[in-house]
């Protein structure tokens, strides 16, 4: 007998959250359309380019244990559209390297490190032009 109401528990609260998930990502889809549209509105009045570069994040990292003080960086320079690119340079003690690498709709079209999907993101969400990476490649913050 307990073990039955457990399962209806489990059963109702597994349903519960399953529909409340269904009407966040309804809400969300709604929220998307409706930005969707306010950007084609402001398109059409001649208010903005989505195609201009408008949204730009800084992530700062030690790439390389040897170097410390940041100085490796990426750069995410996106347009309306959630295009743009991602500039990378790894600093060494002997050498440079500068990578870049295309973004369309928000993704990269290359597989991204995490420090450049935390650029992408930041830039796409208006997180300011200069934001700390959850993780560095060293596994510090």
């Amino acid at each position: 007998m307990l073990v039955t109401i457990w399962v209806i528990v489990g059963i109702v609260a597994g349903v519960t959250g399953v529909f409340i998930g269904y009407l966040s990502l309804r809400q969300a889809r709604a929220t998307v359309e409706e930005c969707q549209r306010r950007l084609a509105r402001q398109t059409s009045e001649g208010v903005g380019d989505l195609k201009a570069i408008r949204d730009v994040a800084v992530c700062r990292y030690d790439a390389l244990e040897e170097m410390t003080g940041r100085l490796s960086f990426s750069v995410a320079m996106i347009n309306g559209l959630g295009d743009g690119i991602v500039l990378t340079s790894i600093n060494g003690r002997s050498e440079t390297r500068t990578y870049v690498r295309p973004v369309v709709s928000g993704r990269g079209q290359q597989p991204l490190s995490p420090e450049e999907e935390e650029a992408v993101r930041a830039a796409r969400l208006g997180l300011g032009p200069l934001v700390t990476p959850r993780t560095s490649r060293t596994g510090v913050r």
